[in-house]
């Protein structure tokens, strides 16, 4: 037996919401990502074909990077200006300029900075901005979780 969902109804009910697994996904990895790959490029004058396999992405998203067409300008900058990412984003460059690659050092780091966004609530910032109707009630009880840490529960 087959069962059909409307999902009009769930979207008349306002049920929807993003994860903050998919706010990383599809804005905040594309953002350091781009911010990592033009200081690898510019800084450390490493080539995109390298970065690529850095980063573990294809050259031509590497030059998506560095152009400017992927990864959202404004939440670059924002990150940029806060001193404790800028900070991690600066040290995860130096291990990967330092054939660092593909040690579990530079991945620990990677996730510790997207730990730090999560934790600090920079996450919220980016959240509000894809979706401003966001019922205060499931953004409190999401809040109270990042700031409880990975591996939490409700």
């Amino acid at each position: 037996m087959t069962i059909k969902i409307s999902f009009k109804y769930f979207t008349k009910a306002k049920l929807h919401m993003l994860l903050p697994a998919e706010i990383e996904t599809k804005t905040l990895i594309p953002a350091l990502r781009a911010i990592l790959a033009k200081k690898l490029i510019e800084d450390h004058k490493i080539r995109e074909e390298e970065v690529s396999k850095m980063l573990g992405v294809t050259q031509a998203a590497i030059s998506n990077y560095v152009r400017g067409t992927r990864g959202d300008p404004e939440l670059i900058n924002k990150l940029l200006a806060v001193k404790e990412v800028s900070t991690m984003i600066n040290d995860i460059c130096n291990n990967l300029a330092s054939n660092m690659a593909y040690t579990p050092s530079s991945l620990s780091k990677f996730i510790g900075l997207c730990n730090y966004i999560k934790s600090s609530l920079l996450i919220c910032d980016i959240h509000h901005k894809l979706e401003s109707n966001i019922d205060e009630a499931i953004c409190k009880e999401c809040e109270s979780m990042l700031l409880k840490g990975p591996g939490s529960r409700f």
